[in-house]
């Protein structure tokens, strides 16, 4: 009796310790959930707060939008990171991010050949659409892509797809230059490639080597592209030793000034994602291999104060309360500064080349540039830029088509593809389109 008696009580003891176990480990487990829980909220919240942005209840595909800034932000930290680390420059890293996983090699189809050249030793990718029966000479188009004169390429998906699309819907030989890119090089270099590449495109011999009627070619380009564009199209217009002449230009939501950082779109989209001011101010200052402490003088408009004579000069050919209707004008105030900064024109004269600021030229200049398409997006820093050169080219008898969306974003036009699918891409490229189809 006695040692079955003791059995029963180890084994009531075994029962016990059992019993304790298993509730002291479901205890931990459900304390390890809610830990996980807690975490994964906190984890959620953060993210939607990072990703989270006010924004004009105007803007189509909010949503997508704020998801696509929240990517390039992160992007551009992480190789921000890498610049104060001095590993590299924070360009060169984001371009081999993007050339890592965007770039195309030339694949052509049954419909467009796409092959890469040299034009006066440029790199450039033409696309021409397949011989049609009885069809003597094409159109085309030179066209220019943007990235802030530091970013992109004309090998993307982006722009290898708005180029193949131009090349089939227009029946068009479509030239896409591969300018040479901030870090590596800066003002004047990027203009210098873009006029060297078309200006050999419009050679005689060249336009027929690739079937080109040297009467129907326009130049285009997008934010720093149309900047380029702009610029190359007027160079090209004091060129007498060009015979073949452009037809058309057509800029989209062109970047044309320097001198004003505080004009109405300028303020209203300060912080707009994409492009938010200060990033703006930043690609100026890339572009002019410039000092960085600069930027919060050129916010303000310190670099073109009133005690600044050599803005002087340019400050009437900008006077967006003159420029601009009301309906953009807004109840927005002219931002002038009495003193400012006189040495960042001096360090940074380019500022106030039309080189590179296009809406600075003379009438005289404006008077010669061909007809015009500009497109510009409500919800964009750049969209007075486009909407004064328009003013600019009509007050000098210029037949100008300004063509303005309210709920479009700076860069959209390129986002048409997964997954940056967006509706006011297609509708901006198809307007595009449209217009050249209709005009070149």
């Amino acid at each position: 009796m006695g040692a079955t008696t003791l059995q029963q009580t180890c084994k009531a003891a075994e029962k016990t310790c059992f019993s304790v176990c298993a509730c002291t480990q479901q205890r931990r487990h459900r304390s390890n959930m809610k830990s996980a829980f807690v975490l994964l909220t906190a984890l959620v919240a953060l993210t939607a707060y990072y990703v989270y942005l006010p924004l004009p209840s105007t803007v189509s595909d909010p949503w997508k939008l704020m998801l696509l800034d929240a990517t390039f932000r992160a992007t551009q930290q992480m190789c921000n990171l890498v610049h104060c680390l001095r590993l590299s420059h924070h360009l060169r890293v984001l371009n081999y991010v993007i050339g890592t996983f965007d770039k195309l090699e030339p694949s052509s189809s049954e419909h467009i050949k796409i092959t890469d050249a040299l034009f006066d030793g440029v790199e450039v990718r033409v696309f021409e659409p397949s011989p049609k029966q009885d069809e003597t000479l094409k159109r085309s188009v030179v066209y220019i892509h943007g990235g802030g004169w530091a970013l992109a390429s004309a090998r993307t998906s982006f722009y290898n797809n708005l180029c193949r699309i131009m090349a089939e819907s227009l029946n068009a030989v479509i030239v896409s230059i591969e300018y040479r890119l901030v870090p590596e090089v800066h003002f004047p270099e990027q203009f210098h490639d873009t006029l060297r590449a078309t200006k050999y495109f419009l050679r005689s011999d060249i336009l027929a080597k690739y079937s080109v009627d040297p009467g129907r070619i326009a130049i285009s380009g997008d934010s720093a592209g149309g900047n380029l564009a702009a610029a190359v199209c007027q160079q090209l217009s004091l060129d007498d030793s060009v015979t073949n002449k452009l037809k058309l230009q057509a800029l989209i939501y062109p970047v044309l000034q320097a001198l004003d950082f505080n004009t109405p779109s300028y303020q209203q989209n300060t912080d707009m994602p994409v492009l938010p001011r200060f990033v703006m101010v930043k690609f100026w200052i890339d572009y002019f291999n410039g000092n960085y402490d600069f930027a919060p003088s050129m916010l303000i408009n310190n670099h073109t104060s009133l005690d600044v004579s050599q803005a002087v000069y340019f400050r009437g050919r900008l006077n967006w309360t003159s420029l601009l209707p009301s309906t953009f004008k807004k109840n927005y105030k002219p931002v002038i500064q009495p003193t400012g900064k006189a040495e960042i024109i001096q360090e940074i004269p380019a500022l106030l080349d039309i080189r590179a600021a296009p809406l600075l030229a003379e009438k005289e200049i404006f008077q010669l540039q061909p007809k015009t398409y500009i497109l510009t997006c409500e919800n964009d820093v750049l969209r007075d830029d486009g909407i004064m050169y328009a003013k600019r080219l009509e007050s000098t008898g210029v037949e100008v088509t300004l063509d303005h969306f309210d709920d479009c974003f700076h860069g959209c036009m390129i986002f048409t593809i997964w997954p940056t699918n967006f509706s006011s891409g297609h509708r901006t490229r198809d307007s595009y389109v449209k217009w050249l189809a209709e005009n070149l």
